[in-house]
């Protein structure tokens, strides 16, 4: 079976990433775990990798505009909101909110817990941690529980074309 064949078994939303990642040349397209990975813990349990590694698709809503803003992070870290909130809400008289399901499904067409860096069904403002160039090797969901694709920092940016910056939250030290 080749890779469109074994494509057309996908759900709809991993088809339209593989669709995606293949137009861009990408080397690597989606596969699929046999266990949901809905968290960044669970998706590198299933790949036996750290969960730093796994790129984390985090959604806000922008309330000026109503428009989705994305943070690829990395899976070890937490999103500082105030640090995203100064890079995407220019005006300085904008906020974000949260996302519920309901706009995480009807902005970008994947359910939480699969949402993909790309593919979106509309695209949204996005941001890339620059914590995850701390590896060489990433994971990022493929739009759906289950899909997951393999990429760099480098081929995460070249795919979608978003600015890298600080966005997550200073880490304790011990």
């Amino acid at each position: 079976m080749n890779s469109l064949e074994a494509a057309v078994n996908l759900p709809e939303g991993v088809r339209r990433v593989a669709a995606a990642l293949q137009q861009a040349g990408h080397r690597h397209l989606p596969v699929m775990l046999d266990d949901a990975a809905r968290t960044a813990q669970q998706a590198a349990d299933a790949l036996g990798i750290a969960v730093g590694q796994i790129a984390k698709s985090i959604i806000f809503r922008r309330k000026s505009d109503d428009a989705a803003v994305l943070v690829i992070t990395s899976g070890d870290r937490r999103v500082d909101e105030k640090k995203v909130e100064a890079l995407v809400c220019a005006d300085g008289g904008g906020k974000l909110g949260r996302a519920d399901a309901e706009f995480v499904k009807a902005k970008t067409g994947f359910s939480i817990g699969g949402v993909s860096p790309l593919a979106h069904a509309e695209p949204p403002v996005t941001l890339i941690d620059r914590e995850l160039f701390r590896f060489a090797e990433i994971w990022a969901a493929a739009g759906h529980p289950h899909g997951v694709f393999k990429l760099t920092p480098d081929d995460l940016q070249k795919l979608i074309g978003a600015p890298v910056a600080d966005v997550t939250q200073v880490a304790a030290t011990a």
